[in-house]
């Protein structure tokens, strides 16, 4: 399996970015300049789907994100959330959309499925509701996973802890819109050798890593079982569910997990690493994968 990191893929150009006239203060000094800050914009993910003759469009989501890679944030999303299991089910992914002087935004995503792939919306819905529900606890995330046919990762693969602490500067060197705006998440897939195959920035997280899935699926290179994810910042729930619904058995993060990451790391033999750097991390859950 092969993916292409190259820069090429990760676009900088002026729907990313954009130039803001800031006053800059310095040692008691205020200094007019200009500041390239990260484009946040929102995107909304529609379906389409139904027999041929009861086609129907719904609303699914809506997420805040940095523009680009749109078709693959809205694969991966769908993806990670167990509505889509093949991108044979996948008829067309469009970008539409207009802004109030009618000029086309592209921050509507229509995925449209193939007839015959049955969709229960309603179900979607509570469970989307479900999901974001500050009032569920713990436990009923992970029975969740349950219901939805989690299974453990059982890989053996292993890394050295070497590898592990050099992944971040790894992953900040490959963060083009990063070394512009200093404003951006990253998502990273990297091998036993610690070397990075492919890279993803988004403002969210969340939205890195479904960019990342995303492409490996509709690249039809699901499971990602012989690879690692690295992500900047903290790793929470969401983030190893999305992980273990694609099969990747070690997670690295540069920040803290939550208690909750933990948990879904042991109960699902998952490899999780946390607070990473070239001087320190700590193994969290699935230390038999970190060699010295």
């Amino acid at each position: 399996m092969t993916f292409d990191p190259s820069p090429s893929r990760q676009k900088t150009d002026e729907s990313r970015t954009r130039l803001f006239s800031i006053d800059a203060w310095e040692g008691g000094e205020k200094n007019a300049r200009d500041d390239r800050l990260v484009v946040e914009e929102p995107m909304e993910i529609r379906l389409l789907f139904g027999p041929q003759e009861k086609r129907a469009v719904r609303s699914l989501s809506v997420t805040m994100r940095t523009p680009g890679e749109d078709e693959e944030l809205a694969a991966g999303f769908l993806f990670t959330e167990g509505i889509l299991h093949s991108p044979e089910q996948i008829e067309a992914i469009e970008a539409r959309g207009t802004d109030a002087a009618g000029q086309p935004t592209g921050n509507t995503i229509r995925v449209a499925l193939r007839p015959e792939v049955e969709v229960d919306f309603a179900k979607l819905q509570r469970h989307f509701y479900t999901s974001s529900s500050c009032g569920v606890c713990g436990k009923a995330s992970l029975e969740m996973l349950e219901l939805r046919g989690a299974r453990t990762v059982e890989t053996t693969w292993t890394i050295s802890a070497e590898a592990i602490r050099q992944l971040p500067d790894r992953l900040r060197a490959a963060q083009p819109t990063f070394e512009l705006t200093g404003g951006l998440h990253a998502a990273g897939l990297f091998n036993s050798a610690g070397q990075l195959q492919s890279v993803r920035e988004d403002v969210g997280r969340h939205n890195a890593v479904d960019k990342l899935f995303g492409r490996a699926f509709l690249d039809r290179q699901m499971p990602l079982d012989r690879f690692g994810l690295v992500i900047s910042g903290r790793v929470s729930f969401e983030i190893m569910q999305k992980a273990l619904a694609a099969r990747v058995p070690i997670i690295i993060a540069v920040g803290a997990p939550t208690s909750l990451a933990v948990e879904l790391a042991a109960q699902y033999g998952l490899t999780l690493v946390g607070f990473t750097s070239a001087k320190r991390m700590n193994v969290y859950a699935g230390g038999k994968r970190v060699g010295n």
